[in-house]
Formats: C-alpha cells, structure tokens, sequence
C-alpha cells in the first residue's frame, strides 16, 4: 500500500468514527493530517471532502427517517408551515438554505485564514475552537430545558448560521446544533434527530464546495475513493455504538481535552 493509500484509509477511519461523536471530525482529522506532514490548505480540503462518506453512511442509516421527511414535504402548505409536520420540514429545508450560504461565507474566510497560518498555528487555531465547541456544550448541558414540541423561525436562524460556522475546523456541528436545540427547549432525542437529518445536505455541500475550490478531487482518484469508502463502511458500522457511547460520556470535556492539547502542542510547534 503507497503512502497516499495509507493516509485515505487513515482519513476514512477517522471521519467514520469522529463524525458521531461531538468533538468535531473536520478539526480532528485536520490536526491529524497536519501531524502526517499535509500542508494546512491541503489537511482541511481533504478533513471536508471526508464527510461525503459519512454522509453515505447517514444517509443509509437514516433511510427510514430521510424517506419521512421526503413524504412529508409533499404535504407541505404556506398557510401550515409552522404546525405538526410542516414545521420539521420548514426547518429542515430553511436551515439548511442559511447554513449554506452562511458556509460558503465562512469557508471564503477560512481560505483567507489557512493560506496566512503555519501547520502549528493552524492546529493551535483548531485547538481553540475544540476547547470553545465544548464549553457551549456545557453550558447547554446545564441549561437546557425540555418544553418545545415543534421548530419555529428562531431555531430555524439559529442553527442554520451555528451549521455553517461548523466548516471551520474545530468546531463540532453536531455539538453546536444540538446545542443550540436543547437551550431553545428540545427534547434531546428529537434535538439529535433533527441534527443527523441536517447533515446529510451539509455535508454533500462541504465536498461539492472542495471540488469546486480545488478544481477536482483531493487526491488521487483511487485514494480519494478509498476515504471515501473506508469513512462510509467505518461510519455505518459504529453509528449505533458511538451514539450510545454520545449519551453517556461528556463529550464536553473531550473537547476541553482535546482542545488544550492542540492548543499547547500548536503553539510549541510554530515556536520551534
């Protein structure tokens, strides 16, 4: 297996396991390549252009629940579109509208931002955003209350400007939406629910937007094909397991962790 191989399988792993998990896949796997010797540019092309994987993987696990939402939006009115049913569609279809154009905004600026940071300061970089993703996660630990049945235009901009702030690497889009969920008074379930049927979308849009960018693939076609299909078998195969270990570990503090330690190790490298 060459090199380049090696690094696919390594980044499908990854984004297979990290995707399910709120610590946030694209900043891990970004501080990853980097420590494999990818230039900062190349390292977060690459992290964003994994997720069209992971979005196979949700995509067929949450076949059932994605056909609903399909079926759904045939019934969608103007004059019901905040009530029962239309109201998730509403959601769904607004927020992912904002997240996109908030995305493109936000990846214009972390082109800019890439191109200005050395491998060190763009781990420490990341490191921030980890440490901040997790402390959002505790305050909304701490003050979420379960009261809110259906979305509304509030959580609509909401989650759709905190979803496209998730293209910056470091911060977790699923913490931050499901986040941003439970303070406005969902339940944690329907919170979850509503996170994983917006990734689909978002994250066929990060690679689309890679290869509009970069003019074609990543890498090569076949390692690009092998992270691909390496994040889409990893991600289906731990969803299940990881979002059962999601509700019982504070991922908060993972972050913290994580965070910190790139932080350090970001800075003494751009020292060095």
């Amino acid at each position: 297996m060459d090199g380049e191989t090696l690094v696919a399988v390594i980044v499908g792993v990854l984004q297979g396991i990290f995707e399910w998990l709120p610590v946030s896949s694209e900043g891990n796997l970004s501080i990853a390549l980097a420590a494999l010797g990818s230039s900062p540019a190349a390292a977060v092309q690459l992290a964003l252009f994994a997720h069209v994987g992971t979005a196979l993987s949700a995509t067929v696990y949450y076949r059932a629940e994605i056909l609903e939402a399909l079926l759904d939006a045939l019934d969608w009115r103007p004059a019901t579109a905040w009530e029962g049913k239309s109201a998730t569609t509403t959601f769904l279809v607004a927020t992912t509208t904002i997240s996109g154009v908030v995305a493109l905004a936000a990846y214009l600026t972390l082109k800019s931002m890439v191109s200005e940071l050395s491998a060190g300061l763009l781990v420490a970089a990341i490191g921030g955003l980890l440490v901040a993703t997790g402390l959002v996660q505790r305050f909304a630990e701490r003050a979420a209350i379960e009261t809110r049945s259906t979305p509304d235009a509030v959580d609509v901009v909401l989650v759709g400007v905190l979803q496209g702030l998730a293209i910056l690497p470091g911060v977790s889009r699923s913490g931050t939406t499901v986040s941003a969920l439970l303070l406005r008074g969902h339940e944690g379930e329907t919170a979850l629910r509503y996170s994983f049927l917006l990734s689909v979308p978002v994250q066929v849009g990060a690679g689309v937007l890679v290869v509009a960018e970069v003019g074609g693939l990543p890498m090569a076609p076949v390692p690009t094909l092998v992270a691909v299909g390496v994040g889409a078998v990893v991600g289906y195969l731990t969803i299940d397991a990881l979002m059962r270990v999601v509700r019982r570990i504070a991922f908060w503090a993972v972050c913290v962790a994580l965070g910190s330690l790139a932080v350090i190790g970001g800075v003494l490298v751009a020292l060095g």
